[in-house]
C-alpha cells in the first residue's frame, strides 16, 4: 500500500484541489453540503470526481495505519 501512497497525494494535489483559486471546488461542493443547498446532477458528479482522491488516500492511510503488521 505504500507504493500508491504517493499516487494518492498526487491526485489530492491536483484533482482533489482544482481549481486553486479562489477556492478548492471540493470545498465550496462541501459546503453546499453542509448548508442543504440544491444540488444539480453535475454538482454530485463534481464532488465525486474531486472527492476520489481524497477517499483513495484516506483508504490507503487507513490501512497502513490499521492493516495487518508483518512478523
Amino acid at each position: 500500500m505504500k507504493h500508491y501512497l504517493k499516487y494518492a497525494i498526487l491526485g489530492v494535489l491536483t484533482l482533489g484541489l482544482a481549481p486553486f483559486t479562489p477556492e478548492p471546488h471540493i470545498w465550496k461542493q462541501i459546503q453546499n453540503l453542509r448548508l442543504g443547498r440544491e444540488m444539480l446532477m453535475m454538482d454530485w458528479l463534481d464532488l465525486l470526481m474531486h472527492g476520489m482522491p481524497w477517499i483513495a488516500l484516506f483508504v490507503i492511510l487507513g490501512s497502513m495505519a490499521f492493516g495487518k503488521k508483518k512478523a
